[in-house]
């Protein structure tokens, strides 16, 4: 017979029991639970890499163009800054203009002439050879805009470093957003011949200047320098080509990298400021 005291103990063990089992019940459903999260986890930061892949960070409205998702548009990414060695010096006085136009200036180049667009930079002088027959516009508009000073105290707000490899100048607001109030056409497309019909891409070289945009003929005073062959659809004006020296100015730059945070693609880690730009007849 099964005296109190027995069956105290007895009752007290099966309730242990059932508490051990609840707790192990308990703990494989978190466990359950933490891997389900992390599964999740796991799928979003690979689609925010994939996005990224994809260009989704740049800003723009508009769907991106290159394999590496940089594209030179009208943006620029939000980075928060970090420390890098500076190769430049600092910028000289003086505050970016605020001044706009609602259309583009009338024709007043001579297109069978040569102009050369110098920037003078915070990093060295980067002169630019303009070809004013194939984008007579751009080259129109660049001359007036540097007349204009529109480009003197401006920060190149955007350096590229993974799948295209570009400077991106020529906003004075260094929010990707600003311009000169009017669009430009796009010209001058064909310059690398025919996109491969696998991927649509063409490679614009190593020197090449090139207008950023949001789609076509919305070019405005946004600018990109190449600073190595990159891969891009055939959207953008290639209006100018740079000198060796001016190359040399480009990859100190580079170099430097980026504040991105290892993404490779945010304002250059270079105090990379024009001082002043000008477009000259020769």
């Amino acid at each position: 017979m099964v005296t109190k005291d027995q069956r105290r103990r007895q009752l007290a063990r099966e309730k242990f029991e059932r508490q051990q089992a609840r707790r192990v019940d308990h703990h494989r459903k978190s466990r359950q639970r933490n891997a389900v999260v992390a599964g999740v986890l796991a799928v979003v930061v690979a689609g925010v890499g994939t996005a990224w892949a994809a260009g989704a960070f740049d800003g723009s409205s508009k769907k991106k163009d290159d394999a590496a998702g940089a594209t030179p548009s009208a943006t620029a990414p939000t980075t928060a800054a970090s420390k890098a060695p500076d190769p430049c010096e600092k910028p000289a006085a003086g505050n970016p203009t605020t001044a706009t136009w609602k259309t583009a200036p009338a024709m007043s180049i001579d297109k069978s002439a040569k102009y050369t667009f110098t920037i003078s930079t915070t990093c060295g002088d980067i002169p630019i050879s303009l070809d004013a027959a194939k984008a007579p516009a751009t080259v129109n508009s660049f001359k007036f805009l540097a007349d204009k000073g529109f480009f003197d105290h401006t920060r190149c707000h955007r350096l590229t470093t993974a799948g295209i490899f570009v400077l991106q100048c020529g906003d004075p607001t260094a929010s990707g957003s600003g311009g000169p109030g009017y669009k430009l056409p796009d010209e001058n497309l064909t310059a690398f011949g025919k996109a491969d019909p696998t991927s649509q891409m063409v490679t614009y070289p190593a020197g090449t200047v090139a207008m950023a945009n949001s789609g076509p003929n919305t070019g405005g005073s946004q600018f990109f320098l190449v600073y190595k062959d990159s891969p891009l659809q055939p959207n953008y004006t290639p209006f100018g080509t740079m000198s060796a020296d001016g190359l040399k100015v480009l990859n100190k730059i580079a170099a430097a990298g980026d504040n991105s945070g290892g993404q490779g693609d945010g304002a250059p880690n270079a105090t990379a400021v024009i001082n002043k730009a000008t477009v000259t007849k020769s």
